[in-house]
């Protein structure tokens, strides 16, 4: 008797001939170039802060250093978006029902002390340039999401599956705009204009935007406000 497809095997099947349907231009190309010399860049310039980092969250909450999160790719590919671990052990297991701003608030109560001045910084995301640099991610695009409620949300908002036309993204054009405590119809209104727009000058402004975002969130994490 044949295995069950894995929910990555599954989701490629429903999508990938939906998002090769859709055309690639000469400009994703250029992207992809941008993400992997801005991620090994920022990788590098991040090292005197991750390394201390990784030691201090052994010491305090122990193995493992990273979370790693399922979440759906481009053309339905499932892969492992890694974060430092901010949350007590266990946590993702208890948190995995919810979603949207319920999530948020049931993620504060899950947090540790490091964890907690790690999201207030936004330091938290940086092995996602990781991610980024092999491939699963861009620096700009949708955020990424669970394969469960990725099924739960393609059937509410049916041109949902056009997000994995391209990589999911370290920032997106929604949360610049937006936020991250939004709908999910809002989010994926600026998540569709990314996608038809997805020019060279929106992702740089986008990065810059985002950069001073991460600049003053991460001043403000300092200075504990």
């Amino acid at each position: 008797m044949p295995a069950a497809p894995s929910p990555s095997d599954s989701l490629i099947l429903r999508f990938s001939e939906l998002t090769q349907a859709s055309p690639t231009r000469p400009r994703d190309a250029v992207l992809r170039v941008l993400d992997i010399m801005f991620s090994a860049f920022f990788l590098l310039l991040s090292l005197p802060l991750t390394i201390p980092i990784a030691l201090l969250l052994l010491v305090t909450s122990g193995r493992p250093l990273f979370y790693r999160g399922e979440r759906v790719g481009r053309g339905g590919r499932v892969f492992e978006m890694l974060k430092f671990r901010t949350l007590r052990r266990g946590a993702e297991d208890r948190l995995g029902p919810y979603l949207g701003e319920e999530l948020v608030h049931r993620t504060r109560a899950e947090t540790t002390a490091v964890g907690g001045w790690l999201r207030s910084t936004q330091l938290d995301e940086v092995p996602q340039l990781l991610n980024v640099l092999l491939g699963d991610m861009s620096l700009v695009g949708p955020r990424p999401i669970r394969p469960r409620f990725f099924e739960e949300l393609v059937e509410e908002l049916p041109a949902y599956w056009q997000r994995l036309v391209v990589r999911p993204g370290l920032t997106g054009f929604a949360q610049v705009r937006r936020g991250y405590e939004t709908s999910m119809a809002e989010k994926l209104a600026h998540d569709l204009e990314w996608i038809a727009d997805r020019s060279v000058r929106l992702y740089l402004r986008t990065l810059a935007t985002t950069a001073v975002r991460v600049l003053r969130q991460f001043v403000r994490g300092l200075l504990g406000r």
